[in-house]
């Protein structure tokens, strides 16, 4: 088996109050992956995300896709070491 992958994403755009931290937990558990997507005070949601690279990669091009609710004006992430969080948290 290969080593996790983590990575943490900043999403901006109008990404709170729409259900977009549901519709990531939901993308990232359905690849088995864990991590959170938190609101951030700034009107940002902050994604990490933890598992098999394919799926990490998969999940990191959804945030942005047509599927995703609200409207995302950008997507900033950057790896970060694997920590081997037990689940998918929604704060």
């Amino acid at each position: 088996m290969s080593t996790p992958r983590r990575v943490v994403a900043l999403v901006d755009g109008q990404v709170q109050g729409v259900g977009y931290r549901w519709f990531v937990r939901q993308a990232a558990t359905g690849r088995g992956l864990t991590g959170s997507a938190t609101n951030l005070p700034d009107g940002r949601v902050e994604v990490v995300l933890e598992g098999p690279d394919d799926d990490v990669r998969a999940v990191l091009a959804e945030l942005s896709g047509p599927r995703a609710p609200g409207s995302v004006t950008a997507v900033e992430h950057r790896d970060d070491d694997a920590r081997g969080v037990p689940d998918f948290t929604v704060a």
